[in-house]
């Protein structure tokens, strides 16, 4: 069976460093950090007060208020996002056939402001359960890509995928996959999360995986330096259209990349750390490699997981190593958490955009806020600290890795016609 070539024609971000597209290619050029003290609840009592938010967003500006209160803002944003792409992309304005475009989405958690807020509510009441009738609708993972295909009646694959950090890239491989297969058109893909609420800082807080720098939260993210010490919780959305290349092209439409290769691996190891040697990073990195039919030599630029935590940062970099070789130093690596914080199963969706538009801009955005090297890392390799950085970029490698041991990688390629 001959595969087909799938390309990305429409992008949407909804992020901590900028509400739309243009706005957040902007952020991650100029180092932008998105961290600033909570202002979505009082966190005074909460070892960490600070947090990567969507800011100056109003959910009103974007969808009716009727329409509004039946979302959780974790579908809020996958809303606002998906819409972007989706206009950005022109794929409705070419007639398609709905029964060959699907969604295919990812959250980690879902709903977890809506399942808070109910839960207070009944036990802080008589005990009565009187429940929101759209509770469980607002709350369920699933529900985001729903939504999208109920607005623009896309009767193709639909479903959520859920693997922690990872889900957003699984999803993006699965939409790769079921275009690449000839079983769809166009696939709306990517991925939300919005989890700054009281129950997600005091639940990231408990498992002491989050930064408590409360005096610098613009610089608490700071991946692959000596003292960083956890990640900064974010949240917003990103979307990406996937759509078959000869439908794309004879519909004229814009083309930003093309995707050419998925990889996923287990860690077989622990609940929440990574393996220290970075077995399962170098296996998903590996794949994926394999899947895109390329070199090692063949990648310009990493994006890698880079969380900012002390074990995490160096199993990864053990991984590049072991995958990458002497070529490693010929890399681009950087962490864009280090700008955006950690926004979980979203996470993966706003960093294959970066590398969609590195690879379209020849822009490699930085890990911004090292200060200090690592002396467990080998700091020959070029980590791309506190500044962009201008060269030739024609593939570029996603990393993301979640709880539970889950493992993805995606390989984007300019598009060369």
């Amino acid at each position: 069976m001959e595969l087909k070539r799938v390309v990305v024609t429409g992008l949407g971000a909804l992020t901590p460093i900028g509400n739309t597209l243009p706005e957040y290619w902007e952020g991650l050029k100029n180092g932008k950090s998105g961290a600033a003290q909570i202002s979505h609840f009082d966190a005074s009592l909460f070892k960490t007060q600070f947090a990567c938010e969507v800011k100056g967003f109003n959910v009103l500006d974007h969808i009716d208020r009727k329409e509004a209160r039946k979302l959780d803002p974790f579908s809020q944003y996958a809303m606002v996002s998906s819409t972007e792409a989706m206009a950005d992309s022109g794929l409705m304005e070419s007639e398609p056939n709905l029964d060959r475009i699907g969604v295919i989405w990812g959250s980690g958690i879902g709903g977890l402001k809506t399942f808070q807020e109910e839960a207070k509510d009944f036990f802080l009441g008589d005990g009565t359960p009187r429940l929101n009738p759209f509770f469980i609708p607002k709350m369920i993972a699933d529900i985001a890509a729903g939504h999208i295909s109920i607005k623009y009646g896309l009767r193709g694959p639909n479903y959520v995928t859920v693997s922690a950090c990872a889900s957003s890239t699984n999803a993006i491989i699965d939409a790769y996959n079921y275009v690449r297969l000839g079983k769809a058109d166009a696939i709306v893909t990517g991925g939300s999360e919005a989890c700054v609420n009281e129950m997600g800082m005091g639940g990231f807080n408990a498992l002491k995986a989050l930064s408590t720098r409360n005096d610098s939260p613009e610089s608490a993210s700071r991946p692959f330096d000596a003292e960083r010490d956890g990640f900064v919780l974010g949240e917003g959305s990103g979307a990406l259209i996937l759509e078959e290349y000869e439908h794309a092209k004879k519909r004229g439409a814009k083309i930003y990349a093309e995707v050419i290769g998925g990889g996923m691996s287990g860690d077989a190891y622990h609940m929440t750390a990574p393996h220290p040697e970075g077995i399962g990073a170098r296996n998903t990195m590996l794949a994926a490699l394999e899947d895109a039919e390329i070199n090692p030599s063949e990648v310009d630029y990493v994006n890698v997981h880079g969380t900012s935590t002390p074990l995490g940062d160096i199993a990864e970099v053990k991984a590049i190593q072991q995958v990458f070789g002497e070529h490693a130093y010929d890399l681009n690596i950087s962490s864009t958490k280090s700008m955006t914080g950690h926004l979980l199963g979203a996470a993966g969706a706003i960093e294959a955009i970066a590398c969609i538009m590195a690879v379209q801009n020849d822009i490699i955005p930085p890990t911004i806020n090292h200060f200090t090297d690592d002396p467990e890392l080998d700091n020959k390799l070029n980590f791309t600290f506190n500044n962009a950085q201008n060269r030739e970029v024609n593939v570029a490698m996603s990393n993301t890795f979640g709880f539970g041991g889950h493992n993805t990688t995606v390989i984007v390629k300019k598009y060369n016609g």
